[in-house]
């Protein structure tokens, strides 16, 4: 049984200074450990002159890893994990990149920066929902066809739609929709169309915070 859990929607990337060290945030969608690695090492490519290149991820199997990346333990990959943990967000990575500007922060300071550029991060890729779905397929005549387009369009996601001897569908629709969904396409199509479920998979949904 799939469960619901919240992730974020986009990349992002934030900056700010803290006594002129620069702190770049950024956030990912990732659904493993490998395209959370690859993404990292994007990154250090991207920022190979930075002082430092701190991260953290979490992934709804339950994977979670972190780095401090050569600053004081426990004052900046915890602190991302931290922030990833607190907003409950799986399936995500923050790297936070810092330029020194030439004055020590302190452990307090780092934490606090750490903190702020792995939570401006997430808050910017958006949160959303990744809520379970069913996934349906049927067809219907061409002569049903038109009565049941707009509701089909309304009511789910249509993955595909193909013209052939017949109209076939494949769909996508929330699980505590599906059967209302599947009831009223039969009673609209007089029973002709009967949605089979063959898969399951997430929509992630916006959602506010």
């Amino acid at each position: 049984m799939l469960k619901p859990y919240k992730t974020v929607l986009r990349p992002s990337e934030t900056e700010f200074y803290e006594k002129k060290s620069r702190f770049i945030g950024r956030c990912f969608p990732v659904s493993d450990e490998r395209e959370a690695m690859a993404k990292l090492n994007e990154v250090r490519k991207l920022h190979y002159d930075a002082t430092h290149n701190c991260w953290a991820y979490a992934l709804s199997d339950g994977g979670q890893r972190f780095s401090d990346d050569g600053e004081p333990g426990g004052t900046a990959g915890m602190p991302i994990m931290d922030t990833l943990i607190k907003r409950d967000i799986k399936d995500a990575l923050i790297v936070v990149t810092r330029y020194f500007g030439g004055i020590l922060l302190g452990s307090g300071g780092l934490v606090r920066a750490y903190s702020r550029s792995a939570s401006d991060a997430l808050t910017s890729a958006g949160v959303g929902l990744m809520s379970p779905c069913a996934v349906m397929e049927f067809a219907v005549d061409y002569p049903r066809y038109g009565g049941i387009e707009g509701f089909v369009k309304a009511n789910s996601v249509v993955d595909s739609i193909e013209f052939l001897e017949n109209v076939r569908f494949r769909v996508t629709v929330r699980e505590e929709e599906a059967g209302r969904f599947r009831a009223e396409l039969i009673e609209r199509t007089d029973g002709r169309a009967e949605p089979a479920v063959t898969g399951n998979r997430f929509i992630a949904i916006p959602i506010g915070e």
